[in-house]
């Protein structure tokens, strides 16, 4: 991360860690011990929607539509607006509990769905470089002899498998089962960008054909949210935890989708506060996905498969408040490969530095120990 012309997004050079990493602090806070929250957003989440940069100039010329959301919403870090779907991230922010990381990117440069996810759950440089996840790697690293990591799902993902200990756990009506069917045939069609469309377009038909007004979707993420903070209180429970979300591949209607996606993951992190109590105070969650998406609304009113994202942290004890990165504009000379945010942070450095800060862990032994290939 270089500090040049650029526009620092409300953050001082001290800030900054060493090697290039966004330094993240943390409160005093409990004395119990740490927990990690890992939310993966499948699908490639649109940054630029999420933590929308209105005061670029650019933004509005390249969003058109999709820049009319954040027509009355308030300003964060003075060149950024949160989605206004994320009404409690907002209250979170606003106490210094929440903060964001833009112009993100793992090592990945390339736009499948599958590769992206494999990188960023394993911590390789490449797909299927590694076997295990750095999730698994790091339960290895907690001091306690007993921690283990619980992924809220029908089988370990990628992120917790390994030789450290981590089980799965959901019951059935979490996912709904012809839901978590129609997912799996969808993940098919994922590398197909026409095939993958269509097959969205159908869900979504179906889905207003059964008259889903999104109640449902946050009865689900109320539900896990709360079984993942019983996981996480029990005093011989795991300490790191991950939940999987879907819906953010928002190639057509992006408006309502990731509206509808972000409600969800709002209610989702204000949960998971609530479930906690206390031991908020002694929790982090860190919210990513595998890429971003194009700076330019396509056709169908979304946005295609791109680069850079952001990546967004919760926490009790989180000195957040602040939108952490080095913007590196919207203009077309600016953007990758002339259609993409272009990354000026690595993603894996972020999540580094965050864990090895809150942890208490040494930072370099952290890093080479999440990702010993980079």
């Amino acid at each position: 991360m270089i500090l040049n012309r650029r526009t620092l997004l409300g953050v001082s050079a001290a800030t900054l860690g060493a090697a290039a990493l966004p330094k993240v602090s943390f409160a005093a806070s409990g004395s119990g011990k740490k927990r990690l929250v890992f939310v993966l957003q499948r699908g490639a989440a649109d940054g630029l929607g999420i933590v929308a940069p209105v005061g670029d100039p650019g933004y509005a010329r390249l969003r058109g539509a999709l820049a009319e959301d954040y027509a009355e919403a308030p300003r964060i870090s003075g060149l950024f607006s949160l989605h206004p779907s994320l009404t409690k991230s907002a209250e979170m922010f606003a106490k210094g509990e929440m903060m964001a990381v833009h112009a993100v990117a793992s090592h990945y440069r390339d736009r499948s769905h599958f590769d992206g996810q494999n990188v960023l759950e394993s911590g390789g440089t490449r797909p299927y470089e590694r076997k295990d996840g750095w999730l698994n790697r790091l339960v290895g690293l907690i001091p306690e002899t007993d921690a283990s990591g619980i992924a809220i799902s029908q089988t370990i993902p990628l992120a917790l498998q390994g030789p450290n200990k981590s089980s799965s756990y959901a019951p059935s009506r979490l996912p709904d089962a012809a839901d978590d069917y129609m997912k799996r045939i969808g993940n098919l069609y994922m590398n197909d960008p026409k095939l993958h469309m269509l097959w969205e377009e159908s869900i979504a038909t179906r889905q207003l054909a059964e008259g889903m007004d999104g109640s449902a979707n946050m009865r689900q993420a109320a539900d896990v949210a709360a079984l993942t903070s019983r996981m996480l209180s029990a005093e011989d429970g795991a300490r790191i935890a991950m939940i999987e979300t879907s819906g953010w591949d928002t190639h057509f209607g992006q408006r309502q989708r990731l509206g509808r996606e972000l409600s969800r993951l709002d209610t989702l992190i204000a949960s998971l506060k609530d479930g906690l109590g206390p031991l908020w105070n002694d929790t982090m969650v860190i919210v990513a996905t595998e890429f971003g998406r194009t700076a330019a609304i396509n056709g169908t009113n979304g946005t295609d498969h791109g680069t850079a994202s952001a990546a967004l942290l919760y926490g009790g004890s989180l000195s957040g408040g602040t939108v952490l990165g080095d913007w590196p504009g919207l203009r077309q000379s600016d953007l990758y490969q002339n259609r993409d945010l272009k990354p000026t942070a690595s993603l894996e450095n972020v999540i580094a530095s965050s864990v090895a800060s809150h942890f208490a862990l040494d930072p370099e032994v952290t890093r080479r120990t999440l990702y010993p290939s980079q």
